[in-house]
């Protein structure tokens, strides 16, 4: 099925996902890979706030390429979700509702996110040129010392994305081996 979606996502509509639904995402959405989950994960260890929302927010796994003049951002593919499951059930917890990577999740993540009710979305690798498109503006919130790692807020504009899991415990990956 296809869908148009608005960002953030409501609780709502993460819960009526299914796997295999091909969607368009239109609206804000946080960028943030390995080094800045770490960061955040020492900050919530700490019990010290965190420097954005997370609750009913969406995370996307990718660090972009530097932007060609006139353009808000370059290449913007995504990146292996993997390397994040150490830190997702937390943030799950926190409140996250959908994340876009790709690749598998631990059993972990996938049980977290049935418990919180969120959804992972796949992006097209090796398509980032494209994907960059979508993208309409693009501000590094904080940890600009990351370079290309650094948090941003992206507004994006008919991102297409497929949920290959969903908040029922739907894994399009497991019904596909």
């Amino acid at each position: 099925m296809e869908k148009k979606l608005s960002l953030p996502l409501t609780k709502e509509d993460a819960l009526d996902l299914r796997i295999g639904d091909y969607c368009f995402l239109t609206g804000e959405m946080y960028v943030a890979r390995d080094a800045a989950h770490k960061r955040l994960f020492e900050l919530i260890e700490k019990g010290e706030a965190l420097p954005i929302e997370i609750e009913g927010e969406t995370v996307y796994y990718m660090g972009p390429s530097p932007a060609r003049e006139g353009r808000p951002i370059g290449s913007a593919g995504p990146t292996t979700a993997g390397r994040m499951d150490k830190y997702t059930p937390t943030l799950l917890d926190m409140g996250l509702r959908a994340m876009i990577g790709k690749g598998k999740r631990t059993p972990e993540v996938y049980e977290a996110m049935k418990k919180n009710g969120a959804v992972y979305f796949a992006a097209i690798g090796g398509a980032g040129a494209l994907l960059s498109k979508c993208i309409k503006r693009s501000d590094i919130v904080c940890y600009e010392d990351l370079g290309a790692e650094a948090i941003r807020r992206l507004y994006v504009e008919d991102f297409p994305v497929i949920v290959v899991a969903d908040s029922q415990g739907g894994v399009l990956y497991k019904d596909i081996e």
